[in-house]
């Protein structure tokens, strides 16, 4: 009886350390730390207002450079397993500068610079790690993208209408230059333009170490996402 009632109590132990393992990660994933945010797109936006006093003849002209604005964001989008358990991990950061120059229905130039510094996620180790070991943003504190050259629109869409073009350009992340092609989105709504995006990053090709750390495994590639607001410089 007493090997019987041992054994029951091994078999319990064992079943409470499973659904401590498997359960716990359940439990904080989507009862604690909650749903990942939507993706950075213009589906999710809800557009920008012109600005106050703006006239007709300051919204119909487009030609010019145009600046990146307050509300603009730009991040990663990242696959996490906990202990056999799901979940998103995105980091972002609204510490951007650049502009485009666009001439009538071409964009002829355009750079971008985020601070990858001020990249934050709703996790403070996973910030640690991701401006320690991972983009060591001590030695490389910005990330870049830069036209490869001119981008025909074809047209210019109506006020509050998205056009969808493809681009290239050379990114830079960690040090590391890549050309890259992607599709970009972009709605003019009065005397503003958004443009937003996403480029799929598979951290070998940019020299940026495996993310997992701990009990978390992430996969081998990520995404860098965007949404930017631009005003008339």
């Amino acid at each position: 009886m007493r090997i019987r009632h041992w054994k029951r109590w091994l078999i319990g132990g064992a079943i409470l350390v499973v659904l401590a393992v498997v359960g716990g990660p359940f439990v904080y994933i989507h009862f604690v730390e909650g749903s990942a945010p939507a993706p950075l797109s213009l589906s999710n936006s809800p557009g920008v207002a012109a600005s106050p006093g703006a006239t007709a003849a300051a919204i119909a002209s487009v030609d010019g450079s145009w600046k990146v604005a307050s509300g603009s964001q730009v991040g990663y989008r990242v696959s996490e397993i906990l202990f056999g358990q799901s979940h998103v991990a995105v980091g972002r950061t609204s510490s951007i500068q650049g502009s485009f120059v666009l001439n009538g229905t071409t964009v002829e130039s355009g750079s971008f610079t985020a601070d990858m510094r001020m990249v934050t996620s709703d996790q403070s180790r996973r910030d640690e790690q991701f401006n320690g070991r991972i983009m060591e943003t001590s030695t490389y504190p910005t990330g870049t993208f830069v036209l490869d050259g001119p981008v025909e629109l074809g047209s210019l869409p109506a006020d509050g209408v998205t056009r969808t073009v493809r681009v290239s350009g050379t990114l830079t992340l960690h040090g590391t230059k890549r050309r890259v092609t992607f599709e970009l989105s972009g709605r003019r709504t009065g005397s503003k333009l958004q443009v937003s995006g996403s480029i799929p990053i598979t951290f070998a090709d940019w020299n940026i170490p495996d993310p997992s750390f701990g009990p978390i495994s992430t996969q081998d590639h990520g995404t860098l996402e965007f949404l930017l607001t631009f005003t008339h410089a």
